[in-house]
């Protein structure tokens, strides 16, 4: 499949992206490149979730895609996989936002989600040439994309050092709706979100349809 080259200023840009602080000058991108145009939740996470968290993000997923949300995540292990394939399953659209190159596709566990998601429907996307390699640099950079290509952002279970905090910092700096789920004060996967909602987040509290 061939790379598409979208800068800032074209018309497929989202509108959503070019509209933050910081918005990457070109995006490379893999698949049906209409989707940037259209309404996106993003649902990330912990690259070491527990069943309880994947559950949630995978039922999410599949509600929110029912209600004509795009998912957007990161390609990675653990909650960012289940985001992807409540949508896939849900024979409706997703979006991943890659830290690396189209060639270089990390975690080199989900390159068969990655080919998945091209060829039905979704789409990738990367500001990184197709050769460059994931470095732990480029994923803290990524996460403004994930944020800023979406009207609200959840966040379903995060470690207090998790990336997937910065994309909701990110997400509330950006004017987005930032949402956490809320977990148990015993759990290491629920301290980032319930801080992240001591901090400002709204709590998500149902995973019934409608919910945002």
């Amino acid at each position: 499949m061939k790379i598409t080259t979208i800068k800032v200023n074209d018309d497929q840009y989202s509108y959503n992206l070019k509209n933050i602080k910081n918005p990457p000058k070109q995006l490379y991108c893999l698949g049906n490149i209409e989707l940037l145009r259209e309404k996106c939740v993003s649902i990330v996470g912990t690259r070491k979730s527990s069943n309880y968290g994947n559950f949630i993000s995978k039922r999410l997923s599949t509600n929110l895609s029912n209600e004509g949300f795009v998912i957007v995540s990161g390609l990675a292990t653990g909650i960012d996989t289940y985001a992807h394939m409540g949508a896939l399953n849900n024979h409706c659209r997703t979006i991943c936002v890659l830290g690396s190159g189209f060639n270089n596709i990390y975690p080199r566990e989900n390159i068969n989600l990655f080919k998945y998601i091209i060829n039905n429907g979704g789409l990738a996307i990367s500001e990184y040439l197709p050769e460059e390699k994931a470095t732990p640099d480029k994923f803290p950079i990524r996460n403004r994309i994930i944020s800023g290509l979406c009207e609200s952002i959840i966040v379903v279970e995060a470690g207090l050092r998790s990336g997937s905090l910065i994309t909701g910092y990110l997400g509330i700096e950006q004017g987005r709706d930032v949402y956490a789920v809320p977990g148990s004060i015993f759990s290491k996967n629920s301290l980032g979100t319930n801080y992240l909602i001591s901090q400002g987040a709204i709590p998500l509290i149902s995973i019934d349809k409608n919910i945002l």
